[in-house]
């Protein structure tokens, strides 16, 4: 009797402490199986097999010119002298001058019989030559490079090949959390390979890969060599091209990222259509909503304008600073990506509706947007004060991507334009710059300040390559 005084004492006291009513599944009754015989197997490959033959494997070759080293005083004559060789052997052969062959794998989509492919940007950047293998053949194909989107990090080359497989786009904006997912490519070199998983998460940006960013985030196993190969529903229907993953040794942690395929069907079209990509530009700089900012506007969502740019399609549309835009054309914007994700699937000239808090009120404005110039420009940009020279501040993507330490401290060459004064400079893609003279560099915008600090005169640039400190002289 006690103890069932105890037992409603103590139901009593749990129902008054947690007082919230819970709600439990209901049990269960019994497990079954897919329904197969003793002969039969649970199988997608009928669903997967003709997507996994338009997926191809890349394999690129690029000549890198080797650094100057410690015997750039050395006289030509002693470095190209056959008995200064014979009598020295191999002795200086780790600082003589020597060009080598830089060769990469990676991954493509078929997209055309006719041999149009798509993959990534990095996968055929600076390559002097493309070779692609079809699955299941021996033979080689030297493709051309039809046109590249560093911005997107997606590129489309062609081979001479008729009647090939093709893979079908699906819209990836019908695409929800948790539906299965088969990730093709040629990770590490081994050949053709499926792996499956989920779609983890939508609409990922901020990642630091790419300029747009809006990334399908997989746990299905992408590896190196995966890069540029084919994201795939159960129908088989392409939803996107795997790109990244997120990695602190180089494995894989199940946090992959994949171009969306309806960017990438918009970007293709237009490489294979002009050859290049053409952004809207409105004239900006805007941010996402932080929790003190909400209170100004009375909404969870938007992107915010910090700064707008003189006689730019913003100014003349009448926006200002702090207003909010929630809407573009109609379609809610969530923050600072989405809207440059959105303004930058429009074309120079477009005419768009754009919404916007202003003092908690809701206008509307129509803005021509104008040409993004530096997506217009042609090659030798000097965006960051070398010709040719493109640069990014660090990130644990790129640190992977390029086999740093995570130690590291500096700004990366991303890119070197063959012919520019980068290039005959001496930077490589890959390096690691660290300092400019006494400067030290951190960020590109030290890299900036340091330039405009040192003026015209030559500077001497530290740069960190494959772990070895070198020396570039910019003038």
């Amino acid at each position: 009797m006690l103890l069932g005084r105890v037992v409603c004492i103590l139901a009593i006291t749990f129902s008054t402490i947690f007082g919230a009513e819970v709600f439990d599944m209901p049990e269960i009754k019994n497990r079954i199986k897919p329904e197969v015989s003793s002969n039969t197997v649970f199988s997608f490959y009928e669903s997967i097999k003709d997507s996994k033959e338009a997926v191809v494997n890349i394999s690129t070759q690029k000549r890198i010119k080797s650094s100057h080293g410690n015997l750039e005083g050395m006289n030509p004559l002693f470095q190209n002298n056959p008995l200064f060789k014979e009598f020295f052997g191999d002795m200086f052969g780790n600082i003589v001058p020597r060009d080598r062959v830089e060769r990469s794998l990676g991954s493509g989509v078929i997209i055309s019989k006719d041999g149009y492919i798509i993959t990534n940007n990095h996968v055929i950047d600076g390559a002097d030559v493309i070779i692609v293998n079809l699955p299941n053949s021996s033979k080689e194909y030297k493709a051309e490079l039809i046109g590249k989107d560093p911005k997107s990090d997606l590129a489309v080359i062609k081979i001479d090949a008729k009647n090939l497989n093709i893979i079908r786009f699906a819209n990836s904006n019908e695409l929800k959390v948790g539906d299965i997912v088969f990730a093709i490519g040629n990770p590490f070199g081994v050949g053709e390979s499926v792996t499956q998983g989920i779609i983890s998460a939508l609409n990922k940006s901020g990642i630091g890969i790419n300029d747009y960013e809006n990334f399908i985030q997989t746990d299905a196993s992408i590896n190196p060599g995966n890069s540029g190969g084919a994201l795939v529903d159960t129908r088989g229907g392409l939803v996107g091209i795997n790109t990244a993953i997120l990695s602190k040794t180089g494995g894989n942690h199940g946090i992959g990222f994949a171009i969306p395929s309806n960017m990438v069907k918009k970007i293709a079209t237009a490489l294979i259509d002009t050859g290049k990509i053409e952004r809207g530009f409105m004239g900006v700089t805007i941010q996402d909503l932080t929790e003190e900012h909400k209170e100004f506007y009375e909404r969870e969502q938007g992107a915010m304008i910090t700064a707008i740019a003189t006689d730019s399609p913003a100014s003349k549309a009448g926006l200002n600073i702090w207003d909010l835009i929630v809407s573009v054309d109609g379609e809610a914007i969530k923050g600072a990506s989405d809207l440059k994700n959105k303004i930058g699937s429009y074309a120079p000239k477009s005419k768009i509706k754009v919404g916007y808090i202003r003092d908690k009120k809701l206008h509307t404005t129509t803005v021509f947007l104008d040409t993004l110039q530096s997506e217009a420009g042609t090659f030798g940009s000097t965006e960051y004060g070398v010709d040719g020279l493109s640069l990014k501040n660090l990130n644990d993507i790129l640190i992977d991507r390029y086999r740093l330490s995570r130690n590291d401290v500096g700004v990366l060459v991303v890119g070197v334009e063959r012919g520019s004064s980068a290039d005959e400079f001496g930077f490589l893609e890959g390096d690691l710059i660290i300092q400019i003279e006494n400067y030290t560099i951190k960020d590109v915008a030290d890299f900036k300040n340091a330039l405009k600090s040192l003026g015209e005169k030559a500077k001497r640039v530290l740069i960190k390559r494959r772990g070895v400190n070198f020396v570039v002289v910019i003038r």
